[in-house]
């Protein structure tokens, strides 16, 4: 299914309030450090497939060209844009890859951007909720954390209270994002500040207070992926051993919103063609844009139950010094959610733990890791199966 394909370098922008950073120079930050990484130069680029949502975030639309603005050596590369709601990068990587498996391209450049500080906040919330279904979702104040205030709402009516599973969330998240270079919010909250409502912590929808929400943030994350490992790369190769995408209805009227069915499906699938179960797995990196997220996709994965995801956080099974590790990187709720950069970057995460460059994040002895990336409230879910090649 995948074809030997390898990711053979990778750059990351620190996520953040980056005012002073344009489209052009996010590309030249992120994609600079691939290429070197990768020991190649924009002339062995095949193909470029650039992720971003967009949607009104930046005057600025036809983005695939930007690249070549922001690189002139790129002037006559192939360009592309994918978009997919917050897994809009992971959508750029599967067209990369696409590309590779066709036999059309040998060597790829994906980008994943995002800026989302340029507008106030209801403008950004208004933007979010777009990624609903318009017709029957969009008039939530509160944007998409209105929309996930819902799912947590009708959550803890069916299974009880679950703030203190969520506060454990955000915690380890915070927590693991302070070794995070990269992240976008470096601070250890603890859990009692996520637990209680406080004026620094405020709820914002339903039982989802601050703490439970990911950040606005603006930022890139590129990778170079080859159909061979680069004999001049400086970082060790990284392989798939499967890759899946499952689709959901997009109006929650339609399904249970407290599963996330296309996730579950997608892990199934995707444990299925790697040859490989939970135990296997070193680590996962996973879309936890809200806790609630988080918790919903412990049972989409097979940790437990529906209805019983609290447990597996409660229990520390996801902590960093647990059986199975969730978001060493700090995940969206520290390391930022720049929503077209989110897919590329927790890729890069996963392949710094495999090659065994992730600093401060580093897990001892990662062998085996997965990617859960998710556009929408469960619609368009992506899974990455990666080991050390």
């Amino acid at each position: 299914m995948t074809n030997h394909a390898y990711i053979t370098g990778w750059g990351h922008t620190p996520f953040g309030k980056l005012d002073n950073c344009d489209l052009e120079q996010l590309i030249r930050d992120a994609v600079q450090p691939a290429l070197q990484s990768a020991g190649l130069e924009p002339r062995d680029i095949d193909g470029i497939f650039v992720g971003h949502f967009n949607a009104g975030f930046v005057g600025q639309d036809f983005t695939a060209a930007l690249p070549a603005v922001a690189m002139p050596e790129f002037r006559h590369t192939p360009s592309m844009r994918t978009e997919n709601a917050c897994a809009t990068g992971s959508a750029a990587i599967w067209a990369a890859l696409d590309a590779m498996a066709a036999g059309r391209m040998k060597r790829t450049l994906v980008i994943g951007m995002e800026k989302m500080n340029g507008l106030k906040t209801p403008e950004v919330a208004a933007t979010l909720i777009k990624c609903s279904y318009v017709r029957e979702e969009g008039t939530d104040p509160a944007g998409f954390a209105g929309i996930f205030g819902g799912i947590a709402t009708r959550y803890f009516e069916r299974y009880g209270d679950q703030s203190d599973a969520l506060a454990a969330i955000a915690a380890k998240n915070h927590s693991n994002g302070m070794h995070n270079p990269y992240a976008h919010m470096r601070r250890d909250f603890g859990f009692d500040f996520c637990r209680t409502p406080s004026e620094k912590n405020p709820f914002v929808s339903g039982p989802l207070k601050r703490s439970d929400c990911s950040l606005v943030s603006d930022g890139a994350a590129a990778l170079v992926l080859s159909t061979e490992p680069l004999p001049g790369a400086s970082v060790a190769p990284v392989r798939w051993r499967s890759r899946t995408q499952v689709n959901d209805y997009l109006p929650m009227s339609r399904r249970d919103p407290t599963k996330f069915e296309g996730a579950a499906m997608a892990w199934q699938r995707g444990l299925a063609d790697a040859g490989a179960s939970l135990g296997d797995l070193s680590f996962v990196e996973t879309h936890d844009c809200f806790t609630i997220a988080e918790l919903l996709e412990y049972e989409a994965m097979g940790l437990a139950p529906h209805g019983q995801g609290a447990r597996v956080i409660l229990d520390g099974v996801t902590r960093k010094d647990g059986r199975l590790p969730v978001n060493p990187s700090g995940g969206l709720k520290s390391k930022g959610h720049p929503i077209g950069a989110t897919g590329v970057s927790q890729h890069v995460m996963a392949a710094m733990q495999l090659s065994g460059t992730a600093g401060g994040m580093q897990l001892p002895g990662a062998g085996v890791g997965a990617v859960f990336n998710m556009g929408g409230s469960g619609v368009a879910s992506y899974l990455s199966l990666l080991q050390a090649a």
